[in-house]
């Protein structure tokens, strides 16, 4: 186990929810990509597929039942289009929500954009011992999920708590 001080390296997939974006164009993926590498973790796996509730399903649930997954990022489909469909594919996966997640993202959003961030419905939660984030397609939202809140809540040193230190408590 390392000392309370210590980074512990999770490993993390990346999955961007995208009808028109490819591995070769997906800035947002590229960069939760890169920003969890920078932050120390290891990017497990990485997928886009369209916005497909059952594609969706399908490959997150993969993720989950691999014990070597510590978590999940997601971004694109949480909007109000027809076609996103994030939130209704996998809020079903989660053993648990984690409400607070969606308020404080919306909040800081609303800082940055204004009433415009009632649209989003950025969410996460938990699924077999495994962290679940989705996030907005847009790179700047990425950004703002990644800096503000997750970077912190999966590093160790983060105090008073946070989600890295509370994984081996998931069992119980």
């Amino acid at each position: 186990m390392g000392h309370a001080d210590d980074l512990i390296p999770l490993s993390l997939c990346v999955l961007t929810v995208s009808d028109s974006r490819t591995l070769r164009d997906d800035r947002s993926g590229d960069y939760l990509a890169a920003a969890l590498g920078e932050a120390g973790h290891r990017l497990h796996d990485r997928a886009v597929l369209p916005d497909d509730r059952y594609q969706l399903r399908a490959k997150v649930s993969q993720w989950i039942a691999d014990a070597a997954v510590d978590g999940i990022l997601v971004t694109g489909g949480t909007g109000f289009t027809g076609r996103d469909s994030t939130p209704e594919a996998l809020l079903p996966l989660l053993d648990k929500e984690m409400p607070g997640f969606g308020e404080l993202f919306r909040q800081i959003s609303f800082e940055e954009i204004g009433t415009s961030a009632l649209q989003s419905r950025a969410f996460a939660g938990l699924a077999n011992r495994t962290f679940v984030f989705c996030l907005p397609g847009s790179t700047s939202a990425c950004r703002t999920g990644w800096e503000k809140i997750i970077r912190a809540q999966l590093d160790a040193r983060t105090k008073p708590c946070n989600l890295a230190t509370l994984r081996p408590r998931l069992k119980e």
